[in-house]
């Protein structure tokens, strides 16, 4: 099963990712995850990304699908992945259902996670983020046991430069110019799924999960 999750930063995208992937079995494959990966490796792609992620922009799409199909090449993705924060466009999503079915695959479910501009500012603002495991954490709805600590690895956490409040209005104008005509894009292939986010991330999984049934 292949899983797209929709949303705009902040709808709990990450969150839900995780567990998911905890549930399921499933592996999880994060495009932001991929870029700090190649950044802290230096790579080429990831120093081209990082201009544009520091900025609250969407990464180019030649060097987000070059990432995202290279990992979904992966041995440990044959047999399904949730894709999070990928595609961001109707180009990447086009590439993305291309590359799947030079494989004889396909995306199973869009699912949609819903969410107010309040909820989002309120959200990001307070969120910090493993540096190992990619957790994500939040200062009131989801604080970690020992303050700067994830519960999962021990790792250190931080927030993320798109995360300040600076960013996240100019994310949220991106997201609504490019990424949200992904809705109608998975709506018209019969693949979508509306969750709203509210009541917690337990209770929001419980909706997705009975979803994909």
């Amino acid at each position: 099963m292949y899983i797209v999750l929709l949303g705009a930063p902040g709808a709990g995208k990450g969150t839900q990712a995780v567990m998911l992937a905890d549930k399921k079995k499933m592996v999880q494959v994060a495009s932001g995850d991929l870029f700090r990966k190649a950044l802290q490796e230096q790579t080429e792609l990831g120093k081209k990304a990082k201009v544009f992620m520091d900025k609250g922009q969407l990464v180019p799409n030649e060097i987000t699908i070059q990432m995202v199909l290279e990992r979904l090449s992966a041995p440990d993705v044959k047999a399904g992945a949730i894709l999070d924060g990928f595609p961001r466009n109707i180009e990447q999503a086009k590439a993305l259902d291309k590359a799947l079915k030079e494989k004889s695959r396909a995306i199973d479910k869009a699912i949609n996670i819903k969410v107010s501009e309040e909820e989002v500012l309120k959200r990001l603002s307070g969120r910090w983020v493993c540096r190992n495991c990619q957790t994500p954490y939040h200062e009131t709805d989801n604080a970690p046991k020992v303050k700067g600590v994830c519960d999962r690895c021990g790792g250190q956490l931080y927030q993320r430069d798109d995360d300040k409040p600076e960013t996240i209005k100019n994310r949220l104008q991106v997201y609504m110019k490019e990424t949200a005509p992904l809705i109608e894009y998975y709506k018209k292939a019969g693949k979508l799924v509306e969750v709203v986010s509210e009541g917690g991330p337990e209770n929001v999984n419980k909706k997705i999960i009975a979803a994909l049934r």
